[in-house]
């Protein structure tokens, strides 16, 4: 049996990008604990630029505003993507996967602000209200095709057999269906909650004064300097994120491959 291995060639390059995507990365989160406020040398070890971030209040706040609006806009995307998912399964539409999956090929400028002037247009206050409605329109197709990539894989047979066992629809949906969704469903949720925890550019445009997140914190801190404390709440917000795509990753692999 013949095995067709990787070209040396084939191994650097990819090394090479790797290297390429995750040095800075590294750099980050190493400076984050360097005892200096300067980011040009290491001095030395400390937890000192952490422990301001526990008594920063404007950090706390962005963060928690970052929370609530993250755990709203995944909660109701997840109910609406769910929905758009079966629906462009059972449906015959050929225009409903274009436009539930369409902000997803969408730039983030442009929908940004698009919402904007619709947000202007409707006399919606910018505020966190609108921040969360920005992000449930853009996180509802990365539900969807969550959902749907999880549907592919589903055995209808059992539903049918349902049916003719004497179950309602709503019996077979809640019994059979939904269970087998719900690793689908989770995964969304989680990739929701990600996608809407570390966004700027959408919020950048649909926030409004007084209003901040946590990446609008950070672009707010970095305008002054890249400090080791701007380190340091990159690396939480590193570590957040990457532990909900590792979730994300044990629930539903299928869902990272398509």
């Amino acid at each position: 049996m013949v095995h067709n291995r990787p070209s040396k060639t084939l191994v650097s390059a990819g090394i090479l990008v790797y290297l390429f995507l995750y040095i800075p990365l590294a750099v980050v989160v190493i400076f984050s604990f360097n005892d200096s406020k300067l980011n040009a040398e290491w001095v030395g070890f400390t937890w000192k630029w952490y422990e301001k971030l526990i008594h920063n209040e404007n950090i706390l706040r962005a963060a928690g505003n970052s929370l609530i609006i993250a755990i709203i806009s995944a909660a109701l995307a997840t109910v609406l993507g769910t929905l758009a998912g079966l629906a462009i399964h059972r449906g015959r539409q050929k225009w409903l996967p274009a436009l539930v999956l369409g902000p997803i090929a969408m730039p983030d400028i442009l929908i940004g602000v698009s919402l904007l002037l619709m947000f202007i247009l409707l006399n919606i206050s910018l505020g966190s209200v609108s921040i969360i409605l920005a992000h449930v329109s853009f996180c509802i197709g990365f539900v969807a095709l969550a959902v749907q990539s999880r549907l592919a894989g589903m055995d209808q047979s059992l539903i049918e057999a349902a049916r003719d066992l004497g179950a309602s629809p709503w019996q077979s949906f809640r019994l059979i269906s939904l269970p087998l969704l719900m690793p689908g469903i989770i995964a969304g949720a989680l990739m929701a909650f990600t996608l809407s925890i570390d966004d700027f550019v959408i919020t950048f445009f649909t926030a409004g004064v007084g209003s901040s997140t946590l990446p609008l914190e950070i672009y707010s801190m970095v305008k002054i300097a890249v400090t080791p404390e701007v380190n340091a709440v990159s690396t939480l917000l590193m570590l957040v994120t990457l532990t909900l795509i590792t979730l994300l990753s044990k629930i539903s692999p299928a869902v990272l491959r398509q």
